[in-house]
């Protein structure tokens, strides 16, 4: 092969690198928010606006594969303001790259303005991405606040055992499973593995968080 032809191909090869970036995600950092999915009745009964026997019924019917169940459920017994209210102590993680203007738009005090910035971003690889992107609107601590009810899907080829276990509910023996099966050719292979150790809910809830890469 000449030199020449051989330089252009190893350059094309170089820009191809560049341009296709590691797919991986995390789960935001989350300091204060319960997680439906995971809290006890008796945590759930302590949010203000949920009494005793509302936080019964969301331990009898999760898991929720998302805000907009859970809202569905709440909205029948609780009005706007309480449930705004009830959404600043607990929420389920919306998927960035995926999730509805509806489901965004419950996230409390965010209105329609930042909402178009999530999606305006799409497609996010990182939550530095989104911490970037959106801090060119507001201020690091409601960045940090934001982050708290999003997530970015990882790549269960790809994500590392500490990206794993961002996701909420999953320890070093579930993070192990995860990676025990790689290389993963299908999300039909993630729920017949993982399906060896938790029920087929729990995988369904579990399949929210990653992405097939």
């Amino acid at each position: 092969m000449p030199s020449s032809l051989k330089i252009q191909l190893q350059a094309l090869c170089a820009c191809l690198l560049i341009a296709v970036p590691a797919a991986f995600g995390e789960v935001g950092n989350n300091a204060v928010l319960l997680n439906p999915n995971l809290a006890t009745a008796e945590e759930l009964a302590a949010v203000a606006g949920l009494s005793s026997e509302m936080a019964d019924r969301i331990v009898e019917e999760r898991p929720f594969l998302g805000i907009a169940e859970l809202n569905a459920l709440l909205s029948t017994a609780l009005d706007e303001e309480t449930l705004t209210g009830i959404y600043g102590a607990l929420f389920i993680p919306l998927d960035l790259n995926n999730a509805d203007r509806d489901s965004i738009l419950l996230v409390p005090g965010l209105g329609d303005r930042m909402a178009h910035e999530f999606e305006e971003y799409r497609p996010y690889e990182a939550m530095a991405r989104f911490r970037r992107e959106m801090g060119k609107y507001v201020d690091d601590d409601e960045v940090a606040r934001l982050e708290q009810y999003v997530f970015v899907p990882m790549g269960l080829n790809s994500a590392t055992a500490e990206d794993f276990m961002t996701i909420p509910g999953v320890g070093k023996r579930m993070t192990h499973e995860f990676l025990e099966y790689r290389p993963y050719d299908s999300l039909e292979q993630f729920r017949r593995e993982i399906g060896k150790y938790v029920d087929e809910d729990e995988v369904a809830r579990l399949e929210r968080y990653i992405t097939l890469d």
